[in-house]
């Protein structure tokens, strides 16, 4: 990598010939291109194969665009100010449509010559029953115009910079007039070998190809060049930082399992673990033997045992002589977690404690006071116990739960709780597909719990509309009749919390005149209770005291219930698939057959229809997530839109699993081999380390 080169692509966009300041400027604002190298890399979203030319009167209007060829006649401006239009006639062999210009207008009424013929192309669209097509792109079609070519580059404009002549066309002739000035100045960042093995052309090739193909089979190669380099360099910064972090972070060493695991696995479990529960024990076993700093992301479906396997993980932990955290981002999920593990340590020997934002200031001083002491193992709560005050005497091991719903700073904050960084365990319940946890978590080893407790019933879920709404109520009373109990879930819109309240009261008036006192009892829970109010509603449910809880999704997580075996969600349609399937986890936690029923308006469409009908067909977490992946795309799903690190140009995670695969067993082949990357083969990629160690974040857990 020459430095000649990494000057061309580092020089300010305001240079190239046409550009300026001022358009400069609005490119940074509009595209974030600031740099050569920034616009040789925004890449066009599709072509036009101008090969492809339709007759006027035979054109499709449901085509997304088209390629006419004809003559331009009868141009007129019509109005005055800004509703003035040009409108023109495109005339072929065939016949004559409207071209319609709202913008530019005296340049485009000088520029287009009579008795030429022009290559049109745009999107189609009826008016007044009469076909036109807006703000066409236009080239001449005769043989001297040199930027003739038979596939068009289109690229994502605004409409600021279309307003200062930066359309499509505008941004593609700025791309050809730079890669004229780039002849080998584009610098290789992949290892020759690298390309080698996969047959990859190099950089400077695959970026000239992408804006200016000749044939479609050159285009897929380079976009495989191009998307195996934005994969492979963010696997190398996971994999890069993860075996520095390994060097430099020395974790406590647990090297015996002692009498509280013991007693504990002995005396207090009635039942064998499942052989995926066995397999992750190990694997966190190892990691805390290790003598390096553990960071560890388990996943599991709703029910699969989870909290089991990080308690047997803190009693490790404890038997070493240090204390274990958990820390959950609910006061009910929280209080759920301490209730469950102080009665399974009950006997034990283990001193458990609940800190939240609702523990009265005498407890709380109390608890942290013990805390400091050593007198406390295990320290559960929400972010209460990442206050500055709750210091721990020797924090060895520290449980995240639902670890999406924390951000960097709150994990980071519970890492620095102890002089030397404590080992760490981060839980979803919220299956991530095989690729993005490859890509999302490339810096934390992975565990799976694949597999379900024995005797557990899968839940049935149905898809019932408005119509059948008293057949569902006749169901319910039938299950309230055999003694078990109802969940039933209203949608909550960010946007609107009063309309999620009138929602949820209104559906509450309904339920309450469908199930009337005495015979029924009904529980309301919604974010706008205070605690303590919650926690009478959630105790009356859990004592079986009432047989119906209607609530917005704050008992999403943190509700265990064994005796309830229904879960109605209302507009069904306005929930995410991982969120209906956290949902539905709320039943089915006890030996009978439970029921998830998804209330929907009459005509569904869509990704609407597609998410309950996969509802309805699986209740396995990872096709789930697998489905929502595919249908909201990763910048959408819970907790990664603010992460950044999907922000990739061409690659796709869910269509390009085979390229992200290869891209991390190769960084990993090349880092086994040269850790350092000292060999001059990988200087490129030493380089791109160097330049991005700002990117690195050793505060971060997950």
């Amino acid at each position: 990598m020459t430095y000649s080169a990494l000057l061309f692509i580092d020089t300010p966009i305001e240079f190239l010939k046409g550009v300026g300041p001022a358009k400069a400027d609005l490119l940074r604002r509009e595209l974030d291109i600031s740099t050569y190298g920034d616009l040789l890399e925004y890449f066009p979203y599709r072509y036009v194969d101008c090969s492809k030319v339709s007759s006027i009167a035979e054109l499709d209007i449901n085509e997304p665009y088209v390629v006419l060829k004809g003559t331009i006649h009868d141009m007129h401006t019509i109005g005055v100010g800004k509703s003035m239009r040009l409108t023109a006639q495109l005339r072929d062999a065939s016949g004559q449509l409207e071209l319609v210009w709202f913008q530019g207008i005296k340049w485009i009424k000088d520029s287009l010559k009579p008795d030429v013929v022009y290559t049109v192309m745009g999107k189609p669209t009826v008016f007044n029953d009469r076909i036109n097509i807006a703000h066409p792109d236009i080239e001449r079609a005769d043989k001297d115009n040199e930027s003739n070519r038979k596939y068009i580059p289109i690229y994502s404009s605004t409409e600021k910079l279309k307003a200062k002549g930066l359309h499509s066309k505008g941004i593609a002739r700025l791309t050809e007039q730079l890669l004229r000035m780039a002849q080998d100045k584009i610098p290789e960042t992949l290892p020759v070998s690298v390309l080698q093995k996969y047959k990859l052309p190099s950089r400077g090739n695959a970026i000239e190809v992408i804006h200016y193909p000749v044939r479609p089979h050159d285009i897929a190669l380079s976009m495989q060049r191009m998307k195996f380099e934005e994969l492979f360099f963010l696997q190398l910064d996971y994999q890069y930082s993860k075996r520095e972090r390994h060097k430099r972070s020395k974790g406590y060493v647990f090297p015996v399992v002692g009498e509280k695991f013991n007693r504990f696995y002995s005396e207090k479990l009635d039942f064998d673990l499942t052989g995926a529960q066995k397999r992750v024990v190990k694997e966190i076993r190892a990691d805390m033997k290790s003598g390096h700093q553990m960071n560890r992301l388990l996943q599991g479906d709703v029910g699969s045992g989870k909290t089991l396997v990080a308690l047997l993980s803190m009693l490790i932990a404890v038997d070493n002589g240090c204390q274990a955290c958990m820390m959950a981002p609910t006061e009910i999920l929280a209080t759920q977690h301490y209730l469950n593990i102080s009665k399974m340590l009950e006997g034990v020997g283990v001193s458990v404690e609940l800190i939240t934002g609702s523990t009265k200031t005498a407890a709380k001083r109390m608890i942290k006071r013990q805390l400091a002491n050593g007198e406390i193992d295990i320290l559960i709560g929400t972010h209460a116990l990442i206050e500055k005050d709750v210091v721990f005497k020797n924090l060895g091991f520290a449980v995240i739960d639902e670890q999406h719903r924390f951000g960097v700073e709150q994990r980071s904050k519970l890492w620095s709780k102890s002089i030397q960084p404590p080992h760490v365990l981060v839980m979803t319940a919220t299956p991530i597909p095989r690729t993005l946890a490859m890509t999302i978590y490339g810096d934390l080893d992975c565990s799976i719990i694949d597999e379900l407790p024995p005797g557990r019933k899968a839940v049935k879920t149905l898809h019932c509309t408005d119509q059948q709404r008293l057949k569902v109520f006749g169901f319910i009373k039938s299950e309230i009749k055999k003694g078990r109990q109802i969940y039933i879930v209203y949608p909550l819109i960010e946007e609107s919390e009063s309309l999620d309240l009138k929602d949820l009261m209104d559906g509450y008036e309904s339920i309450a005149r469908e199930f009337p006192l005495p015979e029924y009892q009904i529980s309301i829970v919604h974010g706008r209770m205070d605690a303590e109010a919650k926690d009478y509603e959630m105790g009356r449910f859990k004592r079986g005291e009432t047989q119906i809880m209607v609530s917005t999704t704050v008992i999403e997580v943190g509700v265990d219930v064994p005796n309830a075996t229904v879960m109605v969600i209302e507009n069904a349609e306005r929930f995410g698939l991982s969120q209906l399937h956290q949902l539905r986890g709320r039943v089915g936690r006890g030996a009978d057959q439970s029921y998830c029923i998804l209330m929907t308006k009459d005509n569904l469409q869509g990704t609407a229809r597609e998410r309950i009908r996969t509802m309805v067909e699986t209740t396995d977490g990872f096709r789930i997530a697998e489905t929502d992946l595919r249908l909201r795309g990763p910048g959408d799903l819970q907790g990664l839109r603010q992460s950044g690190i999907l922000a990739l140009k061409l690659a796709d995670i869910v269509d390009d699993e085979p390229i992200v695969r290869a891209a991390r067993e190769t960084v990993e082949e090349i880092l086994d081999k040269d850790p350092e990357l000292t060999d001059i083969s990988n200087a490129c990629l030493k380089h791109h380390l160097q330049e991005n160690k700002s990117r690195i974040s050793w505060g971060k857990i997950s």
